[in-house]
């Protein structure tokens, strides 16, 4: 029996990739014992106990990008958590440490480097976070989500996604999730979704193009998020929703998709074959550009800066592209090669590899 340690968190996006790893190794190895390391306050602190993992918890401690009073204290309290989770190690008797980024990954890996276990990484972004860049120097054994990252030893695994998307049968759950959304048969379906944070010019711009996107064929499903003002305003073939809580018959039902470019996103588009106008969140450090840069430069997507997506742009860059059904479904061709249902079995086997050789 191996006993897993998967640490990091804070983010969905440090989150979901780190779960759907804990499944694939719990249905692989039913008799594994699987802990997850992560904060008191990320989003892990809910979702980890409710997958029914034990949860272990460090103090949140952000790198100090700054030299400040806080930024002095930093290094004593990074030692003490990496003697915590040292600690931990013994004893639960971990046999690996998986990190994903996050707070509780570079204790995690250096804590792994003195008790002498193997390290393996995961990179979920594009552009690599500090955590991450840290465990590369410790160990052969790094994943990326993306053929672009540029990161200390890597091999792209592609990204552990849900396994309701894993296993998505599109053709198959096309009729249902048609019959779900109200959607026509004889019309390609454009779906776009930006979430919460963030998507009010995306969710702003589509209502405002509306019209234009259904003249020229299509059917909108518009998933606005929950935050969002926007209320149904009865235009033929344009269906607004708020939420959605089955996703993957959203992707099954989509012909193109309008989106933000976070690494989940591109990565379910991506690995399902599903051409995209990608919108960079313009806040941050970038890394949802590069998140798309895979996709693009294949010629499976299209990106347009936040700024720059407007109604006018709808009718004069995307309703063309739309249209030019060759094109979208070479696109369709070009994003699966991108892309990878298998980011959760790759990064397994890069553990198996990584335990086999220490």
């Amino acid at each position: 029996m191996t006993t897993y340690l998967l640490a990091g968190g804070g983010t969905a996006g440090h989150v979901n990739p780190l779960l759907a790893v804990a499944d694939a190794l719990t249905e692989r190895e039913p008799d594994a014992e699987v802990y997850v390391l992560g904060t008191k306050e990320g989003l892990e602190a809910r979702l980890v106990p409710e997958r029914g993992y034990e949860l272990l918890t460090i103090a949140k401690l952000p790198f100090p990008r700054r030299i400040t009073r806080q930024a002095v204290g930093f290094g004593p309290r990074f030692a003490a958590a990496v003697r915590s989770i040292q600690s931990m190690i013994a004893e639960h008797g971990i046999d690996v440490v998986v990190g994903f980024g996050g707070y509780a990954a570079a204790p995690a890996y250096l804590a792994a480097r003195r008790a002498g276990i193997p390290i393996v990484v995961h990179e979920a972004n594009a552009k690599p976070g500090l955590a991450n860049r840290l465990g590369a120097r410790l160990t052969p054994f790094v994943g990326v989500a993306f053929h672009g990252t540029r990161l200390r030893n890597s091999r792209f695994v592609g990204m552990p996604l849900r396994r309701e998307i894993e296993r998505l049968d599109r053709d198959a759950a096309r009729k249902a999730g048609r019959e779900l959304f109200g959607l026509a048969d004889d019309r390609p379906t454009l779906l776009v979704t930006g979430g919460s944070l963030g998507a009010r010019r995306v969710n702003e711009t589509i209502f405002a193009a509306r019209q234009t996107l259904v003249d020229a064929g299509y059917q909108v499903l518009h998933i606005a998020g929950d935050k969002s003002e926007l209320s149904d305003p009865g235009t033929e073939h344009y269906h607004l929703q708020s939420y959605c809580d089955q996703m993957d018959l959203a992707l099954a039902v989509a012909d193109f998709a309008v989106s933000r470019a976070g690494a989940a996103t591109v990565s379910e588009l991506s690995a399902l074959g599903i051409p995209a106008a990608y919108i960079p969140y313009p806040v941050g450090n970038g890394e949802q550009r590069y998140n798309a840069a895979d996709a693009v430069n294949a010629g499976g997507a299209v990106i347009v800066l936040d700024a720059r997506f407007t109604p006018e742009w709808i009718e004069k860059s995307l309703v063309p592209l739309l249209i030019d059904r060759m094109r979208v479904q070479d696109m369709a061709v070009q994003s699966r090669l991108m892309g990878t249902l298998e980011g959760s079995s790759r990064m397994i086997d890069l553990i198996s590899e990584a335990l086999v050789r220490r």
